[in-house]
């Protein structure tokens, strides 16, 4: 069984950074697709950024691309979302998401999904 558990949330001032972390387990995740998503108050939950365990190839949404980036360290089944230059707009309920495959970004096309960790960034 999968399991996802996300870390790293926390009150920041625009323009801090912040590392995000989903520890992983109840899976090799080979042929997985990891990925980060977000919401905000009132709006839908948003693709951020996505990994592919195997080949560690990248996607990034248009906002997150330059600011924020994902990684993966195989050895201890974590995947990182480093966020650079953060803005109000960031401020989210960020997820760390898994899935059977190759990278996607519609969110009922991943079937496993941590608690989420608060990120609000202050002006």
């Amino acid at each position: 069984q999968v399991e996802l558990v996300e870390s790293g949330g926390s009150l920041v001032q625009a323009g801090d950074s912040l590392r995000l972390s989903c520890a992983a387990s109840g899976s090799t995740f080979r042929d997985y697709a990891m990925a980060w998503f977000r919401q905000a108050p009132g709006k839908e939950r948003e693709f951020v950024s996505a990994i592919s365990w195997r080949s560690g190839g990248t996607w990034d949404a248009d906002f997150a691309r330059g600011r924020f980036s994902i990684s993966r360290d195989v050895a201890d089944s974590m995947v990182y979302l480093q966020m650079n230059s953060l803005k109000s707009e960031d401020t989210a309920v960020y997820y760390c998401a898994a899935r059977p495959g190759a990278i996607v970004t519609e969110v009922h096309l991943y079937y496993n999904w941590g608690q989420g960790t608060q990120v609000t960034v202050s002006s």
